[in-house]
């Protein structure tokens, strides 16, 4: 037994010079503490509300890019291989490493059929030339009461979803893309 347990010391202390116990590199620290994570999310108000996406606008932050869908109740947001357009299936071209594929409240209203947002340049829904990590926006079309959107960022990087609510206000959908890992 005696000699099990100098065994035992002895694997204990190799193993400690080897495997520096508490030791941390400073790469393994998240960015900006971020911990967002890159798989598929979702987000939705607390409450259904029939609203329909009335503008596609964003904002540049010190550590991540944001996108935010006024108007929208909620999304589905995923990287994908390709975004296509909806009813036609055809390849939406973005540029950029990765692709985003947004899916979320119609973007037209419902009791009249009237569009509530019709992007001048649907292959361009904002400016954003020179960004750190989004390269491209574009619509890919509203199809049987969903929206969907190509986002082409930079690489496959950390993002949240989430929805910003307010009684005197319409919802919006906030999308973020951390600018590293």
């Amino acid at each position: 037994m005696k000699k099990m347990i100098r065994m035992l010391g002895i694997g204990v202390v190799v193993l400690g010079t080897v495997l520096p116990i508490g030791a941390a590199r400073a790469d393994t620290a998240p960015y900006c503490g971020i911990r967002w994570g890159s798989l598929a999310k979702q987000g939705s108000a607390a409450t259904a509300v029939p609203v329909a996406l009335t503008n596609v606008r964003a904002g540049k932050h010190a550590c991540f890019d944001r996108l935010v869908l006024d108007g929208a109740s909620w999304a589905r947001v995923r990287y994908v291989g390709q975004v296509r357009e909806d009813a036609s299936g055809r390849v939406v071209p973005l540029r950029g490493g990765a692709r985003l594929e947004i899916v979320t409240t119609r973007a037209d209203d419902v009791q009249t059929g009237e569009p509530t947002y019709n992007p001048a340049d649907p292959a361009h829904l904002v400016d954003l030339a020179d960004w750190r990590t989004f390269r491209q926006a574009a619509f890919a079309g509203d199809f049987e009461g969903q929206t969907t959107i190509g986002l082409g960022v930079r690489a496959r990087l950390p993002f949240r979803v989430f929805v910003l609510t307010a009684k005197d206000r319409a919802p919006r959908v906030v999308i973020d893309v951390a600018h590293h890992w």
